[in-house]
């Protein structure tokens, strides 16, 4: 299958694609074997594992390396672009996975961890930043160009967070507890801000990649695009 003309690595392929989406499965598997073999109690509420934002990325970056993989194998068009179609949701969230949570780590690290819960720096890193670095590595190297806009990634930005603040709530008035502690200390209001924020850094993350692409590839218009993410035309 011949690659995309602005792609830079041949993809799918049973070389250097295949042995990327090989390392980020096995990372993404480490995580979550780690979750068993060390079982963190706000987990084993309403909505387990998936209360929270990093591990409902971490599914999504698994589900969109499988679909990598798989095209890799078989080199099947149809997989590689559903592969494709999912990377759009699942690289910037990861990216907005790891700006949220090391930025906050850095004013305080118990507004996302509780004190008696924190993880040792590998699978921290592991759950934190691995997903976002492969998931770049995939786009920049192995993907064709993203083509959305500013608006439609604002629109897919607005409702993954708006849909998560959702799910929050409803698992809060299962359990009583919200997943992250910062949610504890803030107001319906200030949730509000929170997650509009967060929608907000989401769709910039996505101009950013695409900006990144763009200077990778040697791409103007990406370039002028994530300085003008309004343009649709």
């Amino acid at each position: 299958m011949a690659r995309h003309p602005l792609q830079r690595i041949s993809s799918p392929s049973r070389g250097f694609s295949a042995m990327v989406h090989i390392l980020g499965l096995l990372s993404f598997a480490g995580n979550f074997a780690y979750m068993q073999m060390f079982p963190n109690p706000l987990h084993e509420g309403f909505g387990g594992d998936f209360q929270f934002l990093t591990i409902i990325g971490l599914a999504l970056a698994t589900a969109t390396f499988v679909f990598g993989f798989l095209a890799d194998v078989t080199l099947d068009p149809r997989l590689f672009g559903i592969k494709n179609v999912l990377s759009v949701c699942s690289a910037p969230l990861e990216v907005l996975v790891s700006i949220l949570y090391w930025g906050l780590c850095a004013i305080d690290k118990n507004l996302v961890v509780p004190p008696d819960l924190e993880l040792p720096f590998l699978p921290d890193f592991g759950f934190h930043a691995m997903p976002a670095i492969m998931l770049a590595l995939d786009l920049m190297l192995l993907s064709p160009p993203w083509t959305v806009k500013g608006y439609g990634a604002m629109a897919i930005s607005m409702t993954i967070a708006f849909l998560y603040w959702g799910w929050v709530e409803y698992c809060f008035a299962k359990n009583g507890w919200y997943p992250y502690p910062i949610f504890e200390l803030l107001i319906t209001w200030q949730r509000v801000l929170l997650f509009t924020f967060s929608a907000v850094l989401m769709t910039g993350s996505t101009m950013m990649l695409k900006w990144v692409y763009g200077k990778l590839n040697g791409i103007e218009e990406f370039k002028r695009e994530a300085f003008n993410p309004a343009k649709v035309d």
